[in-house]
């Protein structure tokens, strides 16, 4: 049995943990100051864990709603998933569609028709896993910088 909860503090149980899984480089305290700042928005973030029957953290998901164009999107505002992550030996029970359905939820009481989110084109793993989630592919693109 899992449940889906809505993190409500930066203390939440898992929360910190399963960032720092999703996005190894980012250092705990950067983490920590994400996670207050997502906190005080709660307007425009969802950031919701995943339990196993124990207790135990399992997943994760964040997202943001946008109301700035959104790649790929013709509607606005938008829900964006900012970051999914489910643990490795949790991983093909479901627990990702549970998490993408809570989004999902969130996005239309406010109003959204349409989810997007993004990844690396050479991360063929997420991209994969959005694909088995019924995201569809929209655009790929090549950011390019110039010093001045």
């Amino acid at each position: 049995m899992i449940r889906i909860e809505a993190c409500q503090s930066a203390r939440q149980p898992g929360w910190l943990p399963l960032r720092q899984a999703l996005w190894p480089d980012t250092p705990a305290a950067e983490h920590l100051d994400e996670i207050t700042s997502l906190l005080d928005a709660p307007q425009r973030y969802i950031n919701l864990l995943a339990y196993a029957a124990d207790g135990q953290p399992v997943g994760l998901a964040e997202a943001s709603l946008r109301h700035d164009y959104v790649n790929g999107t013709e509607h606005s505002p938008v829900v964006f998933l900012e970051g999914l992550y489910v643990s490795a030996e949790q991983r093909r029970q479901g627990i990702a569609e549970r998490l993408i359905d809570a989004v999902a939820q969130w996005g239309r009481e406010r109003g959204c028709v349409e989810m997007a989110s993004d990844t690396g084109l050479e991360n063929l793993l997420s991209q994969t896993v959005h694909k088995a989630l019924g995201f569809e592919e929209t655009e790929r693109v090549v950011y390019f910088k110039k010093s001045l």
